[in-house]
């Protein structure tokens, strides 16, 4: 009886861990605007895909990954604007994963504890 219950408190704990893997969609929103305010197109891309979206956004679906997240835009007028964001670790996440569940392996493996920046206002030059 004993074994029984210590059994099944190990197995709940597990499955209450907070495993990124478990808990995250792969995808994550992304709103984008210019700063000037104008309108245009962008074409975001890591090892995981490539996604392209009218800015202003209302949110853009991006799959989690590991390296920074290229963009490369265009306002209607012409002017371009390109550079990354920086992919961040959910440190709270990935502790819970490192400590309970497998140490880390499946959420290193799958990107789920990684996030990037879910508002971005990206600097374009200035109309001539």
């Amino acid at each position: 009886m004993v074994k029984t219950n210590l059994g099944l408190l190990v197995v709940t704990l597990a499955l209450l861990s907070g495993c990124a893997t478990i808990v995250n969609d792969p995808m994550v929103p992304i709103q984008v605007n210019f700063s000037d305010g104008s309108e245009g197109q962008c074409t975001f891309r890591n090892k995981r895909g490539t996604w392209s979206s009218a800015i202003p956004t209302n949110g853009v679906m991006i799959r989690r990954s590991d390296d920074a997240l290229m963009y490369d835009c265009a306002t209607v007028d012409g002017r371009k604007a390109n550079g990354s964001l920086r992919s961040e670790i959910e440190g709270e996440k990935m502790a819970a994963s490192v400590m309970f569940w497998d140490l880390g392996i499946t959420d290193a493996i799958t990107d789920k504890h990684r996030t990037y920046q879910g508002n971005v206002v990206i600097a374009v030059p200035k109309k001539q």
